[in-house]
């Protein structure tokens, strides 16, 4: 585990920590003499990762950006196509479209979780949609069951963004276990991480084989090494999908404490609810929310002001106190290539609103012990930056 820091140093949002085996799994990934991917690490994150998310298949990827750009690729997706989705995501879910000459199509989300409102999706649905790409914003993850049902009525893909959401559940059951396809993150900003890293976790056994063959470049490599060929050749479009072992190590060690990582992260999360709860009950800040029938992962907290320009000074108000408290995206389809490349379906008042509203706090392995000092500062903050209710 990392040192712990000095007592007035400046806490950061994140603060990637070791679990205790990276090294040793690193310098064994050397004495094996296989670098460059699909070795045996790679094998025992993949094997990990299926237990977790209970995907048919995984495919470990050298990001959660390359696993979406794959799924576009499975889906066959071509100019014309038009794939709905939120606005209030990252880049790289709008990337994965563009770069096949298809359209995103951007929907609301909803006022209480962030996440797709579902019930906006039908009304964007023309006859050139061809997927919904859904994002599990903070980990908790949408409403499925109605977003699967209006999928299946219209014979739509659905691609899980789960790149926040590893372990969190929707009706008891797995996030990534309910789309085509599912793409994780293992950024060094979540909750388990490899530095950059990410997986492809697949629910249609129709599309195993041309994942396999997509993340190696195109070849039928995989089956090579199976014996099922005697050489393997160019069969397809694909690209250099696949991590080094030496990231698929220290993935696996991180894999190997995602019990302890989770259980206090989740901790943390309690101890932010409750003692801005007090707060929220002064002044008019909300709080994250999260359904009954989900539970999440402690991905991240978040709170929103009641105003933008209250949310730009307790910004500021925390960095003078030495406290990292970021917004976070900066809706899509007003960014310069989301207007070049996108359209909208209908307005969105609740992503402009509540993107120009929030502030996360710090969240890592950790994070406890600087947990007092944070509240603290954020309870000056607050007081001097929003009038009580």
């Amino acid at each position: 585990m990392s040192t712990p820091p000095a007592k007035n140093a400046p806490i950061p949002f994140n603060r990637p920590v070791l679990s205790g085996d990276e090294i040793r799994n690193i310098n064994e990934a050397i004495d094996r003499e296989q670098l460059a991917g699909d070795g045996e690490f790679t094998r025992r994150c993949e094997h990990q990762l299926r237990e977790i998310i209970t995907a048919d298949s995984v495919l470990l990827t050298h990001s959660c950006t390359a696993a979406l750009e794959m799924a576009a690729l499975l889906l066959e997706l071509q100019p014309g196509d038009e794939v709905i989705m939120p606005s209030y995501t990252f880049v790289s879910t709008a990337n994965a479209v563009v770069l096949r000459g298809a359209t995103p199509v951007f929907v609301d989300i909803r006022p209480d979780t962030l996440n797709l409102d579902e019930t906006l999706i039908g009304s964007a649905i023309t006859d050139k949609t061809r997927a919904i790409f859904v994002v599990h914003y903070a980990g908790v993850v949408c409403e499925m069951e109605a977003i699967l049902e209006i999928a299946r009525r219209h014979q739509l893909a659905v691609v899980e963004d789960a790149a926040q959401a590893l372990t969190s559940t929707y009706a008891s059951r797995q996030a990534g276990s309910f789309g085509d396809l599912a793409c994780f993150s293992f950024h060094e900003t979540k909750n388990i991480i490899s530095g950059e890293g990410g997986c492809l976790a697949i629910n249609n056994p129709a599309l195993v084989e041309r994942a396999e063959i997509i993340r190696e470049k195109g070849t039928n490599r995989k089956n090579f090494f199976r014996g099922m060929v005697d050489k393997y050749t160019w069969v397809d479009i694909g690209s250099s999908y696949i991590p080094g072992e030496l990231i698929a190590a220290f993935l696996c060690a991180q894999l190997s404490s995602i019990n302890t990582v989770q259980k206090e992260r989740l901790a943390a999360w309690g101890r932010y609810y409750e003692a801005l709860g007090t707060i929220a009950e002064t002044h008019p800040i909300k709080l994250p929310m999260h359904p009954d029938n989900t539970a999440h992962n402690a991905h991240l907290f978040y709170l929103l002001a009641p105003e933008a320009a209250q949310r730009d000074a307790l910004i500021q108000a925390m960095r003078e106190r030495q406290v990292g408290t970021p917004f976070h995206y900066v809706p899509l389809h007003t960014s310069p290539a989301g207007l070049r490349y996108c359209r909208t379906s209908g307005r969105l008042p609740v992503t402009e609103d509540l993107s120009a509203r929030l502030l996360r706090l710090p969240m890592y392995p950790g994070v406890s012990r600087d947990q007092e000092r944070i509240i603290s500062a954020l309870q000056e903050s607050i007081s001097h930056v929003i009038a009580p209710a």
